[in-house]
């Protein structure tokens, strides 16, 4: 097995498939590709299973598990966030791939912009996107690029532990949700008596999460976290949603007073096969502070990301996947299905390309940094 995973993972594999009554799958490039001709029996798979699980107490109660998170590695070749669950009653495990180097903003090809956000003091950072759309690795390259410029000790909150950080400038101390701390609840209750500067919290689950995580922020300390969210927008809705009408005011304001930056993110098919991450990037400014207090000027929020690419270093997700196009890193008709407004993402690129339109393709987006194709393999977050 360690065999077949190792040659996944060379092959750019960032999930592994392994269900009773299938063959071993993997997901490469954004494709499910078997592995193996054989079908697995359901004692296959949880023998398999028992080796993945560390804790000897669950590994006698794998008959009673229905859902179970654990990480588990491969020296040499990398570590796994590993998911094990029943299917129409028998045993089914997916791995997510987990690089052993520690991605940086430069060899991921990320715009300098993430290393202002990764600089900021205190407030909140927000990435996200759906699963599987490199959050991880933007958080994890958000915290080298820390350790390599800051004195911080920065505390992360994670279920379970995915890269793991060398202290270096920084002192980093990573625990792991249900073996280091009881829950993400118990976790940030106790982080603000651990004199930390930054704080990573794998997922804002649930109100309570983002209670606490907002009051951190406001009493000084770095707060980086996600959201299955698809856009700035979206987050900020979906916070504010989380809590009741009386409270939402209330909320709004906080809001607009300690967020600092979104990043949103989605993977797009390359030229050459591989995946590449288009990033929407909103740094807050003061416009958009009032946008987030005032409920009725939310909607101002996505022109004032576009209009800000010059002075302020924000994009949204068409001017980056413009710039893709551009560069001759992904295909037009690709680049036009991931657009949030594919008819607009067309006439924007007719204009770009008419030298006669060089204004209105300025207005429309200017060129600006993209992702590489042979680094592409590190978005596995």
């Amino acid at each position: 097995m360690q065999e077949l995973f190792k040659a996944a993972i060379e092959r750019g594999a960032s999930d592994i498939h392994i269900k009773s009554g299938d063959v071993i799958r993997a997901r490469i490039h954004g494709e499910l590709k078997p592995l193996t001709q054989q079908r697995l029996k359901a004692d296959q798979v949880k023998s398999i299973a028992l080796k993945l699980i560390p804790h000897e107490e669950d590994r006698e109660r794998f008959d009673r598990i229905l859902d179970y998170d654990c990480s588990w590695g491969i020296p040499g070749v990398g570590r796994f966030r590993v998911n094990i669950m029943k299917q129409r009653g028998s045993p089914m495990i997916v791995l997510r791939a987990i690089p052993i180097e520690i991605p940086s903003v430069d060899n991921l090809g990320l715009p300098e912009k993430i290393k202002e956000i990764a600089d900021h003091e205190r407030g909140l950072v927000l990435v996200t996107g759906v699963t599987g759309s490199g959050k991880s690795s933007t958080m994890a390259a958000m915290i080298h690029q820390m350790n390599q410029t800051k004195a911080r000790h920065i505390v992360t909150l994670e279920n379970p532990i995915e890269f793991l950080h060398r202290d270096n400038k920084c002192s980093i101390t990573q625990r792991d949700i249900g073996t280091d701390t009881e829950s993400f609840v118990s976790g940030l209750r106790a982080v603000l008596r651990q004199d930390p500067d930054v704080i990573l919290i794998g997922e804002m689950r649930d109100k309570i999460t983002i209670e606490t995580a907002l009051k951190a922020a406001e009493t000084g300390h770095l707060v980086i976290s996600t959201l299955h969210t698809k856009n700035a927008v979206q987050t900020i809705s979906r916070i504010i949603a989380v809590f009741e009408p009386a409270e939402q005011e209330m909320i709004r304001t906080r809001l607009s007073e300690s967020l600092q930056a979104v990043v949103s993110q989605r993977l797009v098919q390359t030229r050459t096969g591989g995946r590449t991450a288009a990033m929407e990037i909103m740094p807050v400014t003061a416009t958009i502070r009032d946008c987030i207090a005032d409920p009725a000027r939310m909607d101002e929020i996505s022109d004032l990301i576009e209009e800000g690419k010059d002075h302020y270093g924000s994009q949204s997700f068409d001017q980056h996947l413009m710039d893709l196009v551009t560069e001759k890193e992904v295909e037009f008709a690709v680049a036009k299905a991931a657009a949030n407004n594919p008819a607009d993402f067309d006439l924007k690129m007719n204009m770009f390309n008419d030298p006669n339109a060089e204004g209105d393709a300025e207005s429309a987006g200017g060129l600006g940094q993209s992702m590489t194709d042979d680094m592409s393999h590190l978005f596995g977050g």
